[in-house]
């Protein structure tokens, strides 16, 4: 990609020029050791495989702060008073950012991008403002737009859901903010609109109509899918699981929750599933499990990448750093035929004690590598033969005979009996485990 680098009227991250592939052999922590956006991998770039967003949130809006303290870093661009003009600097910041680490994607909520005003009218003026602002510098850097999205879950008047509240002037004013992101989305061009029911769910079972509020949450997004439509947008609408925090239970509790849920109510035509990584493993499932279980259901439509601790139980929303991660999420990835409009963006924030802002930079740098790290390898082992039959070769009974009948649904239970019978006792046939582990840990030493 070759960009001009947009810089406002002043210059937040002095000192770091556009970030440059170096190799392995460089020591440069500012530098992609991996990563190279031009190198062919199976047909494709790397940049056309990874389609790399920053998240506008974490990246530019974080301070640090946790349940137990305010925040640690004090942003260049969010020093002034008057809100619009903070909202005005993080957007020179953020293209500045952007363009500074050759990304080229980048995501947002709509009082990220712009502040929240006193009524629906005001905050519909002032997101109108930052996205004029933001198009400006898309049109002079050549950044695009993954997707756009509502927080619709951290004002205190969506303290009980916002499509599932059982107020309906909650789920009235939600859908202000949806139909004003939306129109943002369209203006920016995003290939993408994403739902995340950060609060749609319930605390008490005891007090709630979870049938009716599941009923309202399909009602509200079929609405926004219409309007969508209306005003021309033609990309994808995402839904990203999440099984619980900061509600006990959530909806959209995991990705076969999500794809049964759509399924249910007519949606699965519109909508994908957007696979977080630190919310598959918060339901207790691999960061590749919900990825296979949406690409299965020909439901994967982005990801937004990241890795939890394993000694906390909350969204920590760390860099992806865990290789073996990264590894197993592009192999599916890969088989499933890439992401399409979709796309890899690091929802993911730099640790409380990190608050240089060259640490912003090295987050998304080490991340980068890894993701690059985890295609070279998936690509090695997927077109290792020996891989595909040590997966696929296990069904081989399926693919004649009895087998082949049973899954053309022309074998009834009597007929399965009767072959039982006369097969006897089956002999046991390993799933050879270790021998894929092996594998997959030999492709990472002659990939990388």
């Amino acid at each position: 990609m070759n960009r001009s680098v947009f810089i406002g009227d002043r210059e937040y991250f002095p000192g770091i020029a556009r970030i440059q592939h170096e190799g392995p052999e460089s020591d440069n922590p500012l530098a992609f050791k991996t990563y190279d956006p031009s190198r062919a991998v199976g047909g494709k770039t790397m940049e056309e495989h990874l389609r790399f967003a920053v998240c506008y949130w974490h990246t530019f809006c974080a301070t640090g702060g946790d349940p137990f303290g305010p925040g640690t870093r004090v942003h260049p661009w969010a020093e002034k008073g008057d809100p619009i003009d903070r909202s005005r600097e993080r957007v020179d910041a953020a293209f500045e950012f952007f363009t500074k680490l050759n990304v080229p994607f980048w995501c947002f909520h709509d009082f990220d991008l712009a502040s929240e005003g006193g009524s629906v009218a005001d905050s519909e003026k002032n997101l109108e403002q930052m996205v004029g602002m933001a198009r400006e510098r898309q049109d002079a850097t050549g950044m695009k737009l993954l997707w756009g999205t509502a927080n619709v879950f951290s004002h205190p008047r969506y303290m009980n859901g916002a499509s599932t509240n059982p107020d309906f002037a909650v789920v009235a004013y939600a859908a202000s903010q949806v139909k004003a992101a939306i129109d943002a989305t369209v203006e920016l061009g995003g290939e993408n609109y994403v739902f995340w029911g950060g609060r749609e769910g319930y605390a008490c079972l005891q007090n709630t109509d979870t049938r009716r509020e599941l009923e309202h949450m399909a009602m509200f997004l079929s609405k926004a899918r219409d309007y969508g439509r209306s005003v021309g947008f033609k990309g994808t609408f995402l839904v990203e699981p999440k099984p619980m925090e900061p509600m006990k239970h959530q909806y959209d509790f995991d990705a076969l929750t999500v794809i049964g849920f759509l399924r249910q109510h007519g949606l699965a035509g519109d909508f994908k599933l957007n696979v977080e990584a630190n919310h598959a493993t918060l339901a207790g499932h691999a960061f590749a499990h919900d990825l296979r279980m949406a690409a299965d259901a020909g439901l994967l439509g982005s990801i937004d990448a990241n890795r939890g601790d394993p000694q906390n139980g909350w969204d920590t929303d760390q860099f992806a750093m865990d290789l073996y991660d990264c590894v197993h999420a592009m192999m599916v990835v890969l088989e499933y035929g890439g992401l399409g409009n979709g796309g890899l963006n690091f929802d993911a924030r730099v640790r409380r004690e990190s608050t240089d802002l060259e640490d912003l930079f090295i987050g998304h740098i080490g991340a980068m590598d890894a993701f690059a790290r985890g295609l070279l390898v998936a690509d090695r082992v997927l077109a290792d033969p020996r891989m595909s039959e040590l997966r696929y070769g296990r069904y081989r009974s399926f693919d004649s005979g009895d087998g082949k009948r049973f899954e053309d649904g022309e074998l009834s239970l009597g007929d399965l009996r009767d072959v039982a019978a006369a097969n006897g006792e089956p002999r046991r046939r390993s799933g050879k485990q270790e021998l894929v582990e092996n594998l997959i840990n030999d492709c990472i030493v002659t990939a990388c």
